[in-house]
Formats: C-alpha cells, sequence, structure tokens
C-alpha cells in the first residue's frame, strides 16, 4: 500500500555528512539495498522510501540527530524492530529513519522495587529472559516477541495475550526518557509508584507512536514468576460459550486468570494447514475454540482449572478439552494461537481489523460483522480470533477462494466503512492494540471525539511545531 504524499524534499549531501557524524560511518545507512529491511515490513503492505537510515547507540545521538533535524527541518521516522503492522514505523515520503536497535542495554534490574530500566531497542523476548534470570515476570508477550522491542511496544502502546491479568503495555511503563522533536531529553524514569507531582507527561507520549517524542528508555513493572502454569485447548459451540465460560473461569481463578483467546475454527484450520509441525490438539473439530491459561504463586492451578472445565462441561458449555501435560505441549498450543496471522498469507488478500468492544458485546459483533462482510462481498471468509478476556477481537477478512488479491484488497475501506459502523454502535474502539499509523488515519476523526482531536492537535503543535516527528501518523 503506497501513501500518497507530497514528496520530502531531497536531502543535501552536506547534512548527510552532518548527520552521519552523530553516529558514525558504520551507522549511517545510504545504500539503497542495505536501507530495503527499513521501508518495507513483513506484510508487504506498505512500501516507503529513505535517502537516510540512523543508528544511534546512545540517547545522546537520538538527542543530537533529533537538534540538527529540528534546525533544519528533516521528517525523521523512529523505528524499532518494524514489526508494526499499521504503516506507523514506515518512512511513507522519503523521511530520515531513526532505528533503535543499538539502543539494547539493560540499564537497572531493582528486584526490590521489582522494576527494569531498559533501552527502546531492547527485544521483548531479551526483557522477558531478563525478568526471568532474577525470578521475576515482564508479562507482555505477543506473536512479534522474538522481534519486536519495548521501544516499539511502548509507542504502540502494545496488549497482546496477558492483557487480561497484567493490562497492556501503558500499565506496564513507570518511567520513561523521551527525546523531544528539538534534542531536549525528558527524564522521567521514576521507580516510585506513587509520585503526585503534577501532570503525568510518561502517557502522552506512550502509544503517540513517535509523533511526540522518542521514546529512548523505559522503566518497567517486574512481577513475582508464576509457580505453576496450566494451559487447556477447549472446543465450543459458540463465541457465547466461550462467554459463559469466561465468566466461570473469572469466578473461580480471579486473578489467577492470565490469557483467554477465542478462536474461529477458519483460523485453526489455517494455521494447522500453513503452519509447521502444528496439529489440531483435540481429536474431533467444533466450531469455536478457547485457548486458556492460568498463572499461580500456588500450586493449586491445576485443579482450578480442571474445576472450570468441570462446571462448563455439566452446563453444556464445554464440548471438549484438553490440559497440556508438560511445556512441550503447551507451547504448541500458543504456537497454534501465534502462527494465525501469518496462515492467513498463503490464502490470498486478507483485509485485518484489531477492534475492541465491551467484552458482552463480542458474540453479537462476530455475528452481525460476519453477516455484514459477506453481504458486502460474496464468499469473503471472516476470520475472528483474539482477546475475549479484554474484547480484543482480530477481525481479519480473507479474500473468497479463486478471487484476485489485488481486486480484494482494493475494497479496504468499503469493509472498513461495514466493520466499524458495527465497533462504533456497540461503543466499541477501531483500534485496540495495533495502533493508528496511516492505515486508520484518515478514518479516525469520524470516530474519535471532536474535542479529544483538538487536543491532540494541539499537543502535536505545542511539542513538534515544525511537524517533523513521524509525520502523517495519527493526525
Amino acid at each position: 500500500m503506497n501513501i500518497a504524499k507530497p514528496a520530502v524534499p531531497p536531502l543535501p549531501p552536506e547534512l548527510i555528512e552532518k548527520f552521519r557524524a552523530i553516529v558514525g560511518a558504520k551507522y549511517a545507512v545510504t545504500d539503497a539495498a542495505d536501507i530495503e529491511p527499513y521501508v518495507t515490513e513483513e506484510r508487504d503492505l506498505f512500501h516507503g522510501r529513505s535517502p537516510l537510515v540512523l543508528r544511534p547507540g546512545s540517547t545522546a545521538e537520538v538527542a543530537a540527530i533529533c537538534k540538527l533535524a529540528s534546525e533544519h527541518r528533516i521528517a525523521l521516522v523512529p523505528q524499532g524492530g518494524n514489526t508494526g503492522l499499521v504503516g506507523g514505523q514506515t518512512p511513507h515520503n522519503g523521511e530520515v529513519v531513526v532505528s533503535l536497535r543499538r539502543l539494547d542495554k539493560i540499564r537497572d534490574i531493582d528486584v526490590e522495587s521489582n522494576t527494569m530500566t531498559c533501552e527502546a531497542g531492547v527485544v521483548l523476548q531479551i526483557a522477558q529472559q531478563k525478568a526471568a534470570e532474577v525470578d521475576r515476570l515482564f508479562p507482555l508477550s505477543l506473536g512479534a516477541e522474538g522481534s519486536c522491542t519495548i521501544g516499539g511496544n511502548l509507542s504502540t502502546n502494545a496488549g497482546g495475550t496477558a492483557a487480561l491479568a497484567y493490562g497492556v503495555a501503558r500499565e506496564m511503563a513507570i518511567g520513561l526518557e523521551v527525546v523531544l522533536a528539538d534534542g531536549r531529553v525528558l527524564n522521567a524514569l521514576s521507580k516510585l509508584k506513587k509520585d503526585n507531582t503534577g501532570y503525568d507527561l510518561r502517557n502522552l507520549f506512550i502509544g503517540a507512536e513517535g509523533t511526540l517524542g522518542i521514546i529512548t528508555a523505559a522503566t518497567l513493572k517486574l512481577f513475582p514468576r508464576p509457580r505453576a502454569i496450566e494451559t487447556a485447548y477447549v472446543g465450543l459451540k459458540s463465541p457465547a460459550a466461550a462467554l459463559k465460560l469466561l465468566s466461570i473461569s473469572r469466578n473461580e481463578a480471579a486473578g489467577a486468570l492470565t490469557s483467554f483467546e477465542l478462536l474461529a475454527d477458519i483460523a485453526v484450520d489455517f494455521s494447522i494447514r500453513h503452519g509447521i509441525d502444528i496439529r489440531d490438539p483435540l481429536t474431533s473439530k467444533h466450531p469455536w475454540y478457547v485457548l486458556m491459561e492460568l498463572s499461580s504463586s500456588r500450586d493449586d492451578a491445576r485443579d482450578t482449572l480442571e474445576a472450570i472445565l468441570a462446571k462448563g462441561m455439566e452446563d453444556g458449555i464445554v464440548d471438549d478439552a484438553v490440559i497440556a501435560a508438560n511445556l512441550s505441549q503447551r507451547q504448541a498450543f500458543w504456537k497454534l494461537r501465534d502462527e494465525m496471522s501469518a496462515a492467513q498469507k498463503p490464502e490470498g488478500g486478507s483485509i485485518k481489523h484489531d477492534i475492541s468492544v465491551p467484552v458482552a458485546a463480542v458474540p453479537a459483533f462476530i455475528e452481525s460483522a460476519n453477516a455484514a462482510v459477506v453481504k458486502l462481498i460474496p464468499g469473503s471468509r471472516p476470520v475472528p480470533f483474539g482477546h475475549l478476556g479484554d474484547g480484543n477481537i482480530h477481525y481479519n477478512v480473507s479474500q473468497p477462494v479463486g478471487a484476485d488479491a489485488a481486486d480484494f484488497l482494493a475494497r479496504w475501506h468499503d469493509v472498513n466503512a461495514v466493520v466499524f459502523e458495527i465497533v462504533l454502535r456497540m461503543g466499541g474502539s477501531i483500534s485496540a492494540e495495533h495502533g493508528i499509523g496511516v492505515l486508520k488515519r484518515d478514518e479516525l476523526p469520524d470516530v474519535k471525539d471532536k474535542v479529544a482531536i483538538e487536543l491532540m492537535r494541539s499537543i502535536k503543535a505545542m511539542l513538534d511545531p515544525q511537524g517533523i516527528m513521524n509525520p502523517g501518523k495519527v493526525l
């Protein structure tokens, strides 16, 4: 998907040399082949261009880049692991890319305070591992955790599969270090749980997608590491049945319920068909599935999970279920879930939605959206799956079998319109955890409170008066 915007003026060679002097020749990338991985993304949906990729190795270098860019009105696009799904990390119009991957240090782990301070380029999986090494848990978990970075997670306010129990990225960050557009550094890397000294500036930058400043480090919350994790894969008849099982699970497990994923049979079929070493955990097929997980500091998680499933069967909600017998089986359950997005690609064009509605409205949303989408494009295949526990459904639509992918994808905004109308009617959001970027930018003014849009524009104008920070994204 190419974004038609006015071209950014060419970057003069003398400015390239000034930027190069900040990071060093080795970390200023100008070769077109070397730049290519920074201007495309995994889904091949967005294609950008850039004359220069800068790979700073410190906050001071990021600050110097922003200061120079501000002086010469050079547009910058911050980038972490380049795993974003809405085009927010792509230089669509020739901007300079600022890759944060070299800012990869864990600055501090404080077990007593239950905090970890790490730089923006730390890969999420590394953060998880470093927490585990000191017998702590950093619970943010998502499919791209092997390549996405902490800075990107915070800039997009990532959600993931454990948001039900631990919240989204915003709730896991206590403090931030941010470089502003003019090169000033906001140092708010506090470990304090209580700090009422004025406005909470941290939350301005979390979820802002790099449009207000560049996050260079963060102080993150750690949690006690669970002693017992139990995982079940459940077959049932409908999202309504899954909702009833969720209610039972919450009543029985309380805070121990950490994940509750709803999976349509078509999504499971795609994963099994196109994934590697993925099989159906159950012996018979079901219209819907739930992947649920309990985590506990005690040894009662297994008993609790068995009690939940027994009640579900007794009430006619659960048709079949299997509990992971070991770590390998648990990983196999999650691999089936994690491969669902990638498994849609071999099926042709896929129109993606990352929506949320009130949890109780999820069954009605799926029913209404399925009917509306198939009516709009006969033969299209809705592939809903996601985080039922917090109302966040990845409502994807695969093309009709044998259809032309380009023709199908050309209906992207038509499909958006019918899906978003249902979402808004139900009091939901058109972006639950992926962000706005450019993919949903044009729809945002129509779905966001008008005063909220005005305030967002005012904040953007104050912090980035020249409009150099990730221009054209979000607003």
